[in-house]
Formats: structure tokens, C-alpha cells, sequence
């Protein structure tokens, strides 16, 4: 095996998103809807081949605070961002 083919098995996906050579905007869009199909923590495995999919990718997951767990281009796999808490009402305050 050589090196991306060791990193693409360590990871496992609950679902993959084929994203061909769609650039940036639309693909931001289409990972936001792909990632809200997952439960909080779980993996996506993206297929992205536009080659600013490098740079772009760790950059929308720092942003959006879903977390890159790897990459092996045209692969990636982004693990979901878990869901906000909700604040809970401070009982007691005056």
C-alpha cells in the first residue's frame, strides 16, 4: 500500500459525497447540506477533484468548525462539528 491508500483506510465514512469539478461557492453549499445529513461527530468522505479543493477545504472546515480529519486529494473526509449547546436558564439571578 502506498501512502494515501494508508490514510483513505484509516478513516470511515458513514457517507460519500461526490463533488466532480464543482468549484468552491457550490461546493461550500452542497457540504453544508451533505454534513446536516450526518448525526454530530460523524464522517464524510468527499470526493473533490476542482484542484483548489486543497486549499479550500481545510479553510471551509476552519471556518464552519467541522473538523479535517484527512486528506489523500481528490479524498477528504471531514468529520461533523457537533450540534451547539443550548444555554440553560441561571435560575436564582435578581
Amino acid at each position: 500500500m502506498n501512502d494515501s491508500t494508508d490514510r483513505a483506510a484509516a478513516f470511515v465514512a458513514e457517507r460519500l459525497y461526490d463533488s466532480g469539478t464543482t468549484l468552491c461557492g457550490e461546493l461550500a453549499i452542497a457540504l453544508r447540506a451533505e454534513l446536516g445529513q450526518l448525526p454530530a461527530g460523524g464522517v464524510l468522505e468527499v470526493v473533490a477533484r476542482d484542484s483548489a479543493a486543497i486549499a479550500d477545504l481545510p479553510a471551509w472546515c476552519e471556518v464552519t468548525g467541522h473538523e479535517l480529519l484527512g486528506a489523500a486529494p481528490p479524498r477528504f473526509w471531514i468529520r461533523r462539528r457537533p450540534d451547539p449547546v443550548e444555554p440553560t436558564p441561571t435560575e436564582g439571578l435578581s
